[in-house]
């Protein structure tokens, strides 16, 4: 059992999200808030559906923490052009001023450790990730453009 590499993961993921953590918590929010701005910031006009199967979380889940982000001015939701009952999620300037803000210790913190490592180190440990993702969900992988071409 790989328990030394389960507890490298813990880790470096403690450390990874910390720096946002403590962001978030001064506007009252969390982690589910975080992958929301990110998803919308990766991919602007995002449909609620996509938005679900992507968190696999439930609607319930998602609606509250979509409120707050909206009612504090992060996100707006707009209707789909050729369907009106589509809800497509756009950050605002200060959603995109936030994310990037909360991305840029752990941007930072990705490059130093990568950049630590031989030069073709960076597809290994993208292709370490894709192989923890379940195989159905890797071409949603594709699709959000999260591997790198691999």
């Amino acid at each position: 059992m790989p328990l030394d590499v389960m507890g490298l993961f813990f880790f470096a993921y403690r450390d990874f999200v910390g720096d946002a953590d403590a962001l978030l918590e001064r506007q009252g929010f969390g982690r589910a808030h975080h992958r929301v701005l990110y998803f919308v910031n990766l991919k602007p006009g995002m449909p609620v559906a996509d938005l679900l199967d992507i968190l696999k979380i439930t609607k319930q889940s998602l609606a509250r923490v979509l409120r707050q982000l909206i009612d504090n001015g992060y996100i707006e939701q707009k209707t789909g052009a050729s369907d009106r009952r589509q809800r497509l999620l756009h950050a605002t300037d200060k959603g995109r001023k936030f994310f990037a803000t909360l991305s840029e210790t752990q941007a930072s913190r990705i490059d130093s450790a990568i950049g630590a490592l031989p030069p073709e180190a960076g597809k290994l440990v993208r292709g370490f990730f894709v192989g923890m993702v379940e195989p159905d969900d890797r071409t949603l992988l594709d699709r959000l453009n999260l591997t790198g071409g691999l």
